[in-house]
């Protein structure tokens, strides 16, 4: 089978016992960086020395089918350098092909970034939504956060601490300087931070300069107060763009907190 390892974020005592007894039998491992990997099994004091195997974004295409057979005849672990492997890292295609081939996958769970930064951040977390990295060009990150906008559920982000200052500065723009937020700053690590506050107040504070690995965690929007007759007007106008009657009636309740099925039922009736 194919076996998904999640390793530490950070702090190598989150390594758990069974993710170093999977690793000291393990014959072959896909590592993002096979440097890290020999790193790690030396840091949780592991003997073995199985195969490694780069798996990475710019060979995930050309070795998964291969990877795949060979987890026919042996397990086969995957690593990536933190975290869950196929989450805003190498894996998914991987996984892909082997459900498609048939082939056992599962998973040791473990350390999460974003599930870490959503617990801590004291924003809600009955419902989230993980966006990963944001777009770098101007203009796309522009287009993808102003879609946002209206999003009712925490949103969770990945960003590289160069960009976080003009990241939280676009946050502001497509969101509201006043939308609640955190930047949960080197998790499980020594220098561990977590900054809450406004998206103003922390692009404020990210102007200074941050260091390490962030998660971003902004809270929804506030349900909007709407009529019921706006409300399927505004059904009615994603339907006429496209959208299923199901999902544009789904939208429109997220956004106003009105019921999907009544906002479903009166579109119908309206035709």
């Amino acid at each position: 089978m194919i076996i998904l390892a999640a390793t530490p974020i950070g702090n190598l005592g989150d390594a758990s016992r069974r993710l170093v007894e999977v690793l000291e039998a393990a014959p072959v491992v896909a590592a993002e960086d096979t440097r890290t990997a020999h790193r790690l099994f030396l840091a949780l004091g592991i003997e073995n020395r199985p195969r490694l195997i780069a798996l990475h974004d710019h060979n995930e295409k050309q070795v998964s089918a291969e990877l795949v057979e060979r987890a026919r005849e042996e397990d086969l672990v995957v690593l990536t350098d933190a975290g869950m492997p196929t989450v805003s890292d190498p894996g998914y295609g991987l996984v892909a092909t082997a459900v498609a081939a048939g082939v056992e996958v599962t998973a040791i769970p473990g350390p999460s970034a974003v599930l870490t930064a959503l617990a801590v951040s004291g924003l809600p977390t009955d419902r989230f939504t993980f966006e990963g990295f944001v777009a770098r060009k101007p203009g796309e990150r522009s287009r993808a956060l102003a879609a946002l906008a209206a999003e009712p559920r925490t949103m969770v982000f990945f960003e590289a601490p160069s960009r976080a200052a003009q990241t939280l500065a676009d946050m502001a723009a497509a969101f509201g300087g006043d939308r609640r937020a955190a930047v949960a700053r080197e998790l499980t690590k020594l220098h561990e931070e977590v900054a809450r506050g406004t998206l103003a107040e922390l692009t404020a504070w990210a102007e200074a300069g941050v260091r390490g690995e962030l998660v971003i965690v902004v809270a929804g929007a506030a349900l909007r107060e709407i009529s019921g007759d706006d409300a399927l007007a505004q059904v009615q106008a994603l339907v006429a763009g496209g959208a299923r009657l199901k999902e544009a009636a789904r939208e429109v309740a997220e956004a106003t907190g009105l019921s999907s099925r009544e906002l479903y039922q009166a579109a119908l009736a309206a035709r």
